[in-house]
């Protein structure tokens, strides 16, 4: 095997970084991994990264960043460890130039948004054309991952490859109960995974994203995805999806306690829709995008629910919580809440997607408006959230994919349909 084949792999810290970037002077393609205590999962996503370069990309120089939140567990040592043994197993036996690996831990407010802004600032200075971002605790990426994110910005001009993946109907549920149909119905792009976690985009978007004051706020943590997303389409970005097949991770149980990712992905959310009121308030209807890859279906591992904690989580929540939600909802939305669904059978429990959509919107106004602490608002939304969810499992147990994708389309159109009432109201 070529020794150009190799990895070259460094820790960069303080000045350190510096020094190695300039070392390395200039690079075709970035790819950074966020992390924080990911040692059980990060090196398959470096090894996949390192082989979908090799295999797709053997002529550009490449450099992956790893970013990491200060993990305890080893993450870094891993990701300086990673790498492919056996180039010829996978069938790749042709030059390349050196893999770089650097790991370098981040600095501001803890969280992904962070991360980041370090991939970013790094992708500048070196002058990027490609940049990817992947998520460290993937357990189902494979290296044609890595063409299908970079080929759309490299060949055919696009500045924003989302992720188009398939998951377990009851894995992603911020997404598909509320991230994917208000930021389809307000932007007017059919983005399917708005806040997937893995992403790609041009040298010149990255130098965008830089220029924006937001690493102070929520998109530090947990709003990155959906800040990245808006930015890119609101301003005119050319955007497109590419099919990743499925998207295995380390799974997260939707009626477990996902109060401040909701938080901090729908405040992101509403303010976006501040910062780009002028954009929105014109839009009417949704368009697909261009979708790169080959579609195919694909088995997903199961995900536990717990139907009747998240009822019992929903109603304790309108008992505690109608004095903050009649301060701002229409009389009959609270009173369908409080009294109506709380009273309800959990066998017969139902939040219509009609009623769904003018919570939604309920809350984005009062947001803006600023009725009550936006604290405490939004953290108001989290049983509403949760009841959603339950009924939206009851829905769809025996549904297959196909079926429950149909019910997310059905959402989003409703959600299209009012979206007069919402700008009503705003005004």
């Amino acid at each position: 095997m070529d020794r150009e084949l190799s990895s070259v792999s460094a820790p960069a810290e303080g000045n350190n970084i510096k020094e190695k970037l300039a070392e390395i002077q200039e690079a075709d393609i970035i790819i950074g991994i966020p992390s924080y205590n990911n040692a059980k999962t990060i090196g398959h996503v470096v090894r996949a990264v390192q082989a979908g370069l090799a295999k797709y990309f053997p002529d550009k120089k490449t450099v992956l960043i790893n970013s990491d939140g200060g993990s305890t567990d080893g993450t870094m040592d891993v990701v300086h460890k990673a790498t492919i043994e056996d180039f010829d197993s996978i069938f790749i036996s042709h030059h390349k130039k050196p893999f770089l690996k650097l790991t370098t831990p981040y600095d501001g407010i803890p969280g992904k948004g962070s991360a980041f802004r370090t991939i970013f600032e790094i992708a500048r200075s070196l002058n990027a054309k490609a940049c990817a971002v992947v998520d460290s605790d993937l357990k189902s990426i494979t290296p044609e991952w890595i063409d299908l994110l970079l080929r759309p910005v490299i060949e055919k001009g696009y500045d924003y490859v989302t992720p188009y993946y398939l998951r377990h109907k009851y894995d992603g549920t911020i997404t598909n109960s509320i991230i994917y149909p208000i930021t389809r119905a307000l932007y007017g792009k059919r983005i399917r995974q708005p806040i997937g976690g893995d992403f790609a985009f041009s040298g010149e978007l990255a130098s965008f994203f830089l220029t924006k004051e937001v690493w102070n706020t929520n998109v530090a943590k947990y709003g990155i995805d959906i800040w990245m997303t808006t930015t890119a389409v609101a301003n005119n970005f050319k955007t497109c999806q590419s099919f990743l097949g499925a998207k295995i991770h380390d799974p997260k149980d939707p009626g477990a306690d996902l109060s401040a990712m909701l938080f901090q992905v729908v405040s992101s959310t509403f303010d976006l829709m501040e910062t780009y009121h002028d954009v929105w308030k014109t839009i009417k209807g949704s368009a697909p995008l261009t979708t790169f890859g080959f579609t195919y279906a694909v088995g997903l591992e199961p995900i536990i629910v717990y139907v009747d904690k998240m009822i019992d989580r929903f109603k304790l929540g309108a008992k505690e919580l109608s004095t903050i939600w009649e301060s701002f909802m229409p009389g009959n939305l609270k009173s369908f809440l409080c009294d109506e669904l709380s009273a309800i059978p959990n066998d017969k429990f139902h939040v219509p997607d009609s009623v769904w959509v003018e919570i939604i919107y309920a809350f984005a106004s009062a947001y803006h408006k600023k009725i009550i602490n936006r604290e405490h608002l939004l953290k108001s939304l989290t049983p509403l959230y949760i009841g959603r969810v339950a009924s939206f499992v009851i829905e769809t147990y025996n549904s297959n994919a196909t079926e429950v994708e149909n019910k997310i389309e059905n959402l989003c159109i409703m959600f299209e349909h009012k979206k007069n009432t919402l700008i009503d109201t705003w005004d």
